[in-house]
C-alpha cells in the first residue's frame, strides 16, 4: 500500500519551502534541521559563501554521500548472497556428513552382528566396504538358499 504524499512547511536558510512526500513530520523536521545546521557550517567555514553557494555546496556534499551509501549497500548485499552460499554450502556440508556418520554407525554394527567389535573403522570409504562386503554377503546367501530349495 502507498503511502500517501503529504505537504510540509519547511524554513531553510530563512526561507519558506512547501515539500511534498511521504514521510513524516518528524522525519522531516530533522531533515530540516540537519540541512539548517550544514548550511550554517558552511557559512561559518567560508563566510563570504552566499547562501546559494552554499547550499549549492551543500547538495554536493549530500550527492557525495548518498552515493558513498549506495556503494556500501551494493557491497553489503553482496556480502549478504555470499554468506548465503557459504550457509547454502555448510548445510549440504552438514548432511553429507550425517549421511557419512550414518554409514559408519551401520557398518559398526555390521561389525558387531558378525562378532568383530575389535575392527576399527578409519574412514567412511571403509566402513562403506564392510556394508557393501555384507550386502554381498547376503545376496549370495539368499542365491544360495534358492538353489537349494529348488
Amino acid at each position: 500500500m502507498a503511502k500517501d504524499k503529504t505537504r510540509y512547511k519547511a524554513m531553510i536558510a530563512n526561507h519558506t519551502y512547501t515539500i511534498i512526500g511521504q514521510e513524516t513530520k518528524k522525519h522531516m523536521d530533522l531533515v530540516t534541521r540537519i540541512v539548517n545546521e550544514q548550511l550554517a557550517e558552511i557559512k561559518h567555514i567560508s563566510p563570504q559563501t552566499n547562501t546559494e553557494q552554499a547550499s549549492v555546496l551543500l547538495a554536493v556534499n549530500a550527492v557525495s554521500d548518498q552515493l558513498k551509501k549506495q556503494e556500501e549497500v551494493l557491497k553489503l548485499r553482496q556480502e549478504v548472497e555470499e554468506l548465503k552460499r557459504r550457509t547454502i554450502r555448510i548445510t549440504e556440508l552438514e548432511n553429507r556428513i550425517k549421511r557419512i556418520e550414518a554409514i559408519e554407525e551401520e557398518a559398526k554394527g555390521v561389525l558387531k552382528k558378525n562378532g568383530q567389535e575389535d575392527v576399527e573403522i578409519h574412514n567412511h570409504m571403509e566402513a562403506q566396504q564392510i556394508l557393501n562386503e555384507n550386502r554381498k554377503q547376503q545376496i549370495q546367501n539368499k542365491g544360495t538358499q534358492d538353489t537349494q530349495e529348488n
